[in-house]
């Protein structure tokens, strides 16, 4: 039987159960399902069928699937507000201590607080700790259910830890090894243990050198760290070495999702997570950055009827606009496109700045110089006028060349200035290489306008 069609047999006959009250029927098989597989049923339920599924799971189960379900799905909130708040409050208590800050993360400051104040002083202060930190840092992502032992200590009494601390841990296969302050001093890997004698000292066997990331350092730079080394794990520390905590793959795993968003956002100019929207959103969403690039347009038209003189002597350059301008701001995007995905995975930005710019414009002189050597010959035969083609062609290499730059400037310019560098979107560059190109185009043909005056 296919596996999809199975899964919605399995579900319609959990909803039954549920529209019965068979809480028995509904338990045992909805427990035994992958807990991604809860989280699908669990959304695809009505508030109605929600709420007597409350009253058969306790709240430690309901928080196993919880962990899995994404922080940012839409209807987060409604969840939680539907509970008791006692159950809510309990169920978040049981979640891991990053996930369920991710949670409260997308409440307001009262529902927060309510939250908190019936949690378990111990839970509530661990949670308060991660609320504190920075958005985006390694602070903000990191869990604080983790397994550490100390260096003095045998083989035998880690293993004992280990199996005490192993149900809460959020992940277990890489142990950290603290001093007496507290402070990181070395790793071993669960197999580690496993392969060594009982007898043998940890402080023999661990690996010192620790790869590690400061509590407030971007997620991006943490992800890229994961990318590097291919961990499961990486530990947190301040700026003491104190270890606070780790940051796992799983939550590494979504933040690059999300960067990836971002960047297709700011390419695009818009939300491209809008998709289950409805239309009024959408626009509202949309409208801002389509308003700035209409009076952005109106400054590429102001300058076309600047040269509106021109154009009426010279008509045949009215053909030629949107060429130069469509293929000025398809260069521009598609460097802008390269210095987004530069500045993500260059850890070097300071010293590359003046080399990225010059690989820039000798990369728009080259492009620019092929595709105007192009036109150049394509107009020169077909409208038998070697002027006219010299000028398209000498215009097309220019707004290459500029479009190329400020395709790779600006984002850069963002970066330094301490935004987002996508924000650069794609239609800002093209429209901008539009007012460029028509400048550059005009300014150009002036010059030779006696061999082309219709």
């Amino acid at each position: 039987m296919d596996e999809n069609l199975e899964l919605e047999e399995r579900f319609a006959a959990l909803k039954q159960a549920l529209l019965e009250d068979d809480m028995q029927s509904f338990r045992e098989p909805f427990l035994e399902m992958h807990i991604y597989e809860q989280g699908q049923f669990y959304q695809s339920l009505t508030s109605q069928e929600r709420h007597r599924m409350y009253g058969y799971l306790s709240p430690k189960e309901l928080a196993d699937m919880f962990d899995v379900i994404e922080e940012d799905d839409e209807h987060m909130t409604d969840y939680l507000s539907e509970m008791r708040p006692g159950y809510a409050a309990a169920m978040l208590a049981e979640m891991y201590t990053d996930n369920a800050v991710d949670l409260l993360n997308t409440l307001n400051k009262k529902a927060v607080n309510k939250y908190l104040s019936l949690m378990d002083k111990e839970d509530a202060s661990e949670i308060k700790e991660l609320l504190h930190y920075e958005d985006d840092t390694a602070g903000s992502i990191m869990t604080t259910e983790f397994v550490s032992i100390v260096a003095n200590q045998t083989v035998r009494s880690a293993m004992y830890v280990l199996k005490n601390e192993a149900d809460v841990a959020e992940t277990i296969y890489y142990i950290y090894v603290v001093d007496q302050e507290n402070h990181l001093v070395g790793v071993i890997s669960l197999r580690d243990l496993i392969v060594n004698e009982d007898d043998t000292m940890i402080q023999d066997i661990m690996s010192e050198r620790v790869i590690s990331v400061h509590v407030g350092d971007d997620q991006e730079d943490v992800a890229q760290t994961f990318r590097d080394y291919d961990f499961l794990a990486l530990p947190v520390t301040d700026y003491d070495d104190h270890l606070l905590g780790i940051v796992t793959v799983d939550d590494i795993i979504d933040v690059i999702d999300d960067e990836a968003a971002s960047d297709y956002s700011g390419l695009a100019g818009v939300n491209v997570e809008e998709v289950s929207e409805n239309p009024v959103k959408a626009a509202s969403r949309r409208l801002p950055w389509l308003i700035t690039l209409l009076f952005l347009g109106m400054a590429t038209a102001t300058l076309i009827s600047h040269y509106e003189e021109l154009v009426s002597e010279a008509s045949i350059l009215a053909v030629f606009i949107s060429l130069i301008t469509g293929t000025a701001g398809n260069a521009g995007t598609q460097s802008l496109a390269v210095a987004v995905r530069r500045l993500a995975i260059n850890d070097d930005k300071e010293n590359n700045f003046v080399k990225t710019v010059i690989s820039e414009i000798l990369t728009g002189l080259v492009t620019g110089f092929i595709t105007g050597l192009t036109i150049f010959i394509i107009v020169a035969i077909w409208k038998h006028n070697p002027i006219l083609g010299f000028v398209i062609g000498m215009a097309m290499m220019c707004a290459i060349t500029v479009a190329n730059l400020a395709g790779s400037f600006i984002p850069m310019l963002m970066d330094k200035l301490g935004f987002d560098p996508a924000v650069a979107s794609g239609p800002f560059i093209t429209t901008l290489s539009d007012l460029t190109s028509v400048l550059i185009y005009f300014n150009i043909a002036s010059l030779f306008m006696q061999y082309f005056i219709s």
